[in-house]
């Protein structure tokens, strides 16, 4: 008996919609992760972007535990001598919010191309408001 191997042709895609309103964001991110990678099928295959479109809202409303709002920082340097500028997360929540949940699945995703291409299929919103009702998502909650 063979070992069954998903071919991208056949992929049958499927979006859904989270609502991110008081849930901790790391578990939002490995829930969301699963889907963009396609480990909720019985048909995964490891080499083919195999996962769904997945829409977050309420990116402003995520749960922080702990003292993370003050202490969990998140870094970006622009390359130049000094350039380096860090923000902690209670900024990030407030002024990016959208960003601050996409690094969070991002960084669990594949690295490569193939994490390149999964992540495209991720779209946040920082209010409740999406614009992707023609592709009638299905309602997905977050344990």
């Amino acid at each position: 008996m063979n070992t069954f191997m998903q071919k991208k042709e056949n992929v049958d895609r499927k979006w859904y919609v989270i609502d991110a309103s008081g849930v901790n964001l790391g578990r939002l991110a490995t829930k969301v992760a699963t889907v963009l990678r396609g480990k909720h099928k019985v048909t995964f295959t490891p080499h083919v972007d195999c996962g769904d479109y997945v829409i977050i809202v309420n990116a402003k409303k995520v749960n922080l535990t702990g003292n993370k709002l003050k202490d969990k920082m998140y870094y970006n340097h622009s390359r130049y001598a000094g350039g380096l500028r860090e923000r902690t997360a209670g900024e990030m929540i407030e002024k990016y919010p959208v960003e601050m949940v996409e690094r969070a699945v991002k960084g669990m995703l594949p690295k490569g191309r193939l994490g390149r291409q999964m992540y495209k299929k991720l779209f946040v919103y920082a209010e409740g408001e999406h614009e992707h009702q023609a592709q009638q998502p299905i309602e997905m909650k977050v344990n």
